[in-house]
C-alpha cells in the first residue's frame, strides 16, 4: 500500500509539473447579421490555442473548435496552426507542421484558395555576430537577412525567382512598412492626428480610429478591387469587388465581454457581435 501511495504521489507531481509548462487562450463570439435586404444570419465562432513549454522548446497548437462547415473541408479538423520552435545555442530551428491549403476553400478576403501543394516547412535561423542581424535558412533554400538598424527594420529574402524586401520604420511621428515582391512594391502610412489613429495605403485603403480605450469607432474605406489570378506568392484567385466603407464601434464591458456593432455599405448590412477573450 505505502508503495502504492507513493508511485500515485510521484506521478501526481510528474502531472502537476507537466501542466505546468501547459498555457491555454482562446476566444469565443457569436455575430447576428441582417444581411442588408438578403436573409439575416447567426454566425457563432470559438477558437483556442495550446502553447506546451520545455526548455527552450515550445510547441504552439491553434484549432477553430466551433469547426462549422470547416469539419467538411478541412482533412486536420478544426486545426489553424501548428508550430514547434527549439532554440541551441544561437541557432533557431522553427516547423510549421501545418498545411495552410488542406483548410478551407474561401478565404477572408473573398477570393478562392489555390491548391499550391504541401507549404509546410523548416526554418533555421542564426543570430550571426553581424550587429543585430538575423540570418535565416529555409527547407526551400530562401535565404533571409534581416535586421534594425538605425531605428529601421528591414528584412531581404533571396528566393528563387524574385526576391523580397520588407522594411519599417518611425519617422516625424509617422509609422511607415514597405514591402517590395519581385518588383510589386505595397506600402503603409500610419500616423496620429489629434487623436485619431489613421493609416493609408497603397491599395487606396484609409482607416481612422478614434475614440479612448475600450470605447473605440473605427472607420475603414477599400478601394475597388480588379479581379486577380491566383499566383504561387498570394495563393489566391479574387474577383472584382466594388469600393466599399465599413463603421465599426466596440465597447469593452466590466463583464470582460465586448459588445460591437459594424454597418458595412457593401450590402448594407449591420452587424452585431458579442465577443469573449481569455
Amino acid at each position: 500500500m505505502k508503495k502504492l501511495i507513493a508511485l500515485f504521489a510521484t506521478t501526481a507531481v510528474a502531472s502537476g509539473s507537466a501542466m505546468g509548462a501547459i498555457a491555454l487562450s482562446g476566444s469565443a463570439s457569436v455575430s447576428y447579421d441582417d444581411n442588408g435586404s438578403a436573409a439575416s444570419a447567426t454566425t457563432y465562432d470559438a477558437d483556442l490555442t495550446i502553447t506546451g513549454t520545455a526548455g527552450s522548446t515550445t510547441f504552439t497548437q491553434s484549432m477553430d473548435i466551433d469547426a462549422g462547415t470547416d469539419a467538411a473541408t478541412n482533412g486536420d479538423i478544426g486545426v489553424t496552426a501548428s508550430t514547434l520552435t527549439t532554440k541551441i545555442g544561437p541557432v533557431t530551428i522553427t516547423a510549421d507542421m501545418y498545411d495552410e491549403d488542406d483548410a478551407a476553400t474561401v478565404s477572408s478576403t473573398g477570393g478562392l484558395k489555390a491548391d499550391s501543394g504541401d507549404n509546410r516547412s523548416v526554418t533555421v535561423s542564426l543570430d550571426a555576430p553581424i550587429g543585430d542581424a538575423t540570418l535565416g535558412l529555409d527547407d526551400s533554400g530562401d535565404v533571409t537577412v534581416s535586421g534594425t538598424f538605425s531605428g529601421v527594420t528591414v528584412a531581404h529574402t533571396v528566393q528563387d525567382g524574385a526576391d523580397k524586401t520588407v522594411g519599417s520604420a518611425s519617422i516625424a511621428g509617422m509609422d511607415i512598412s514597405l514591402t517590395n515582391d519581385g518588383g510589386d512594391t505595397d506600402w503603409t502610412i500610419g500616423t496620429t492626428i489629434a487623436g485619431t489613429a489613421v493609416t493609408l495605403n497603397s491599395d487606396k485603403g484609409v482607416t481612422a480610429t478614434f475614440g479612448v480605450t475600450g470605447n473605440t469607432v473605427v472607420v475603414t474605406h477599400t478601394a475597388e478591387r480588379a479581379a486577380a489570378a491566383s499566383t504561387t506568392t498570394t495563393k489566391y484567385s479574387t474577383s472584382q469587388r466594388d469600393a466599399f466603407t465599413t463603421v465599426a464601434i466596440s465597447r469593452s464591458l466590466t463583464s470582460g465581454a465586448t459588445l460591437a456593432a459594424t454597418y458595412d455599405t457593401l450590402n448594407d448590412s449591420l452587424t452585431l457581435k458579442a465577443s469573449v477573450a481569455f
